[in-house]
């Protein structure tokens, strides 16, 4: 599985997603934004001036591997369609990058890797986190909705009893997974819930 991290706020979604995916035993082709690495630094408050060292720090030791790809390393595996992987998502993504793959400009290793998921008809999940939008964004949504790209806006849902910020990140990371059909236990589900009330 391919999982991009871009400077939209809420990195804290991509790091649950990347360490799940992991834990559940796929390896992740990991590619991180400049920007994206600006807001770990901000956000999560991790030293990222050493980036390999970092990535083996917070995603090694788990069942699948984890293989870091820079975001200018476009001879990377996953910039062919010759390469097969199961999917990609983009988590937390920002209007940048949304439009980027939106308009086919495939200047980086994220845009080409997202581009080729298209061409390929791979799955292709982003999670925009922005707010409010404009009309060029929701415009891009559209375009890429109308070819088959998943959008999951990074809204959370309270249905399920959230007591933390974990809780959360956790229920919208499982959205992304229910999509690709991967399954895991990271919220409540709503008959769940339900069943389990009445028991």
């Amino acid at each position: 599985m391919v999982v991009g991290i871009t400077g939209a706020s809420g990195s804290i979604y991509g790091v649950k997603l990347v360490r799940t995916l992991l834990e559940i035993g796929y390896d992740v082709h990991l590619v991180i934004s400049n920007a994206g690495w600006r807001v770990i630094k901000e956000e999560l408050g991790w030293n990222v001036a050493d980036r390999a060292r970092l990535i083996e720090e917070q995603f090694g030791g788990y069942t699948g591997a984890c293989i870091y790809h820079p975001i200018n390393d476009i001879g990377a595996s996953i910039a062919s369609g010759s390469y097969l992987v199961e999917g990609m998502i983009i988590m937390p993504c920002s209007m940048g990058t949304l439009s980027a793959i939106a308009n086919g400009a495939s200047d980086n290793l994220l845009a080409r890797a997202a581009d080729v998921m298209m061409k390929e008809a791979r799955p292709l999940v982003l999670v925009p986190r922005e707010t409010p939008l404009h009309a060029i964004h929701l415009e891009n949504m559209l375009k890429l909705a109308r070819l088959g790209v998943r959008m999951i806006p990074a809204m959370p849902a309270f249905y399920f009893g959230p007591t933390s910020i974990d809780d959360l990140v956790a229920f919208l990371v499982g959205k992304v997974l229910d999509n690709l059909r991967i399954e895991h236990a990271l919220f409540t589900r709503w008959g769940d819930h339900n069943e389990q009330a009445g028991e």
